[in-house]
């Protein structure tokens, strides 16, 4: 399947705020630092925007981009504030390369802030335990993973130690990361022995706790090379949600990446070894073992050989999380938007140490809930267009 959207829209400024800590501000105010640079990245003003997409948490949720509208003075014709868990922002991106395709708006702000560490210093979900659940006292949303992670084991063979070998990796491309919250040496064992959280998950299998904001403008292809930074197209995207509650998950081994990734790699034209880079929500271990065997990197079962090889570690065949991901770089409660910027900068080269060389096609994968919403996004340079 081909579609006209592909490589419709570009993404010409992206940006990140309050990384880490960001003691004594709001989730707002973070999110519009992050637009703010965003829009001079690209050369632009609040003037310029016609389209708002984005999301805060806490009470401001429903009305998110409306708020943010409002502080930045912008009057847009298209707001979006849906909410998916963590996937969102990358349904923000089809969203508004559909938009800007068929004339609906010329330049697309889409947002993201948290406090998330400054104001409760721990993982807070918007989602809480379904009935059936909630009298085991699950530790939530870790629990629900860690079903997945033990269903894996018990089903592959999989093993913490090569649960471990995500962290570690993880580590190591934050160590290359001057913006990454959480550096320093990690091992398998530093892994393994950590305290537990949810059997078999330690929490160094889970993801951090931090505020941190991120911003992207989007606007058609045909206007982005006239903007001051290399332009990063969408080549392909897709969502697809199999469940809500882990309960209802049909499989607890396999999640709807499966097919958010198919049709993904179809619009884009694309199969997984064009892809050269790749942006993964590792919330938990567990994730991107999933998400690499389902997205079609590696097949069912053998993902947690696949990372505990080095092959997603720096100097591997297959470069994963290259900012350290949500296990040691960033993670204010949502971390879709961060897959991202880092892909953008990924494809414009500006990633110093951690750069991966001559990467053109970046895979970004959002995933919301628990194991629930799954939305994939490819990204590409000119020269895949």
């Amino acid at each position: 399947m081909t579609s006209s959207i592909r490589g419709a829209a570009a993404i010409v400024g992206a940006s990140l705020a309050g990384l880490g800590e960001a003691p004594g501000r709001t989730s707002e105010d973070i999110a519009v630092e992050a637009s703010y640079k965003a829009l001079a990245e690209a050369g632009l003003t609040t003037m310029d925007v016609d389209a708002v997409y984005g999301s805060l948490p806490g009470d401001c949720n429903p009305l998110s981009a409306l708020l943010l509208a409002e502080i930045m003075g912008i009057h847009p014709k298209i707001t979006d504030n849906n909410r998916s868990g963590g996937s969102t922002f990358l349904s923000y991106t089809l969203s508004a390369a559909i938009a800007i395709k068929e004339g609906l708006c010329e330049t697309a702000l889409i947002f993201y802030g948290s406090n998330q560490r400054s104001s409760s210093g721990k993982l807070v979900s918007s989602v809480r335990p379904f009935a059936f659940e909630a009298p085991y006292n699950p530790i939530f949303p870790a629990t629900s993973y860690a079903l997945a992670a033990s269903r894996h084991m018990h089903q592959y063979g999989t093993t913490r130690e090569q649960m471990a070998a995500v962290a570690v990796a993880a580590r190591q491309w934050a160590n290359m990361n001057p913006e990454a919250f959480m550096k320093g040496p990690l091992t398998v064992e530093d892994v393994l022995n950590a305290r537990m959280v949810s059997s078999p998950l330690t929490v160094r299998d889970c993801c951090l706790v931090t505020d941190g904001g991120a911003a992207l403008v989007m606007v058609s292809a045909k206007r982005a090379k006239d903007f001051p930074k290399k332009p990063v197209y969408l080549l392909g995207a897709a969502a697809a949600t199999s469940h809500m509650n882990i309960v209802a998950m049909p499989d607890l081994t396999e999640s709807a990446a499966k097919d958010s990734g198919q049709r993904a790699f179809a619009m884009a034209g694309m199969k997984p070894s064009d892809v050269d880079v790749i942006e993964l929500y590792d919330a938990f271990t567990i994730n991107p073992i999933l998400f690499l065997e389902d997205l079609g990197f590696c097949k069912k079962g053998e993902g947690g050989p696949f990372v505990a090889s080095g092959a997603i570690a720096p100097g591997g065949s297959l470069p994963v999380n290259t900012n350290g991901g949500g296990l040691s770089c960033v993670h204010p409660g949502m971390y879709g938007m961060f897959t991202l910027v880092e892909a953008v900068r990924q494809l414009r080269g500006e990633c110093g140490e951690r750069q991966v060389k001559g990467a053109e096609v970046a895979l970004c994968h959002g995933n919301g809930g628990v194991l629930s919403s799954q939305i994939t996004n490819i990204l590409g340079t000119e020269t895949t267009l």
